[in-house]
């Protein structure tokens, strides 16, 4: 005996079958979604990479001639750290040999040395791509007169296609603007901003 009849079997059977077929069309999609998202990072990976070593190929050679630049000799170098897996997230190394030292590590130079290599550095990255601004906000601070007049030359190269905004209390940096911008105080608790133009300031003292 095959006991009874199941009339509603075949209606049964489409909606399971037809539940089946969506969950395989739902995991078809995920796999091929899961596929095209893996083919998708390859891709921005290696995007990445390739712009990585461009940029960094064109920062390596700035700084190169730059650290020779600001120093009036001497090396300067960057190097990666292949030790990593992934590039992007590797150690930069930065070598630097002024005039009369070896070439080593960052850690060797002194305050002023450090200082005027990060600002190369800097330099190095701003020219990959330049803007009509840039504002140094106290980077002359750790130099002595010696590098403040490197820096200061330097500036001055840069300044035909930049315009530079400086923030200082170094006297060397504003006798060498054309302009300076300060906050007075002339009465207490009240805030004045003035301005002098250094070289109509300089006619009107040789006149005087």
């Amino acid at each position: 005996m095959f006991g009874g009849v199941n009339l509603l079997a075949l209606e049964e059977y489409k909606k399971e079958s037809d539940r089946l077929e969506f969950l395989h069309r739902q995991k078809n999609d995920l796999i091929e979604a899961n596929q095209t998202l893996l083919e998708t990072i390859q891709v921005i990976n290696k995007t990445a990479h390739e712009k990585f070593e461009e940029v960094f190929g064109q920062i390596r050679t700035n700084f190169r001639r730059n650290f020779e630049n600001f120093f009036e000799g001497g090396e300067g170098d960057l190097n990666i750290r292949f030790d990593s897996e992934d590039p992007l997230s590797a150690d930069i190394i930065i070598l630097a040999r002024p005039q009369g030292k070896q070439l080593g590590a960052l850690e060797l130079l002194s305050a002023g040395e450090k200082a005027l290599t990060a600002i190369a550095l800097l330099f190095s990255i701003y020219q990959v791509k330049p803007s009509p601004f840039c504002i140094l906000d106290e980077v002359d601070a750790p130099l002595d007169d010696i590098n403040i007049h490197r820096f200061l030359r330097v500036i001055q190269e840069f300044s035909t296609d930049t315009q530079f905004i400086i923030v200082t209390h170094n006297k060397l940096s504003m006798e060498s603007a054309d302009y300076i911008y300060g906050v007075t105080m002339a009465e207490k608790g009240i805030s004045k901003i003035v301005s002098v133009e250094l070289n109509k300031a300089d006619d009107f003292v040789k006149s005087e």
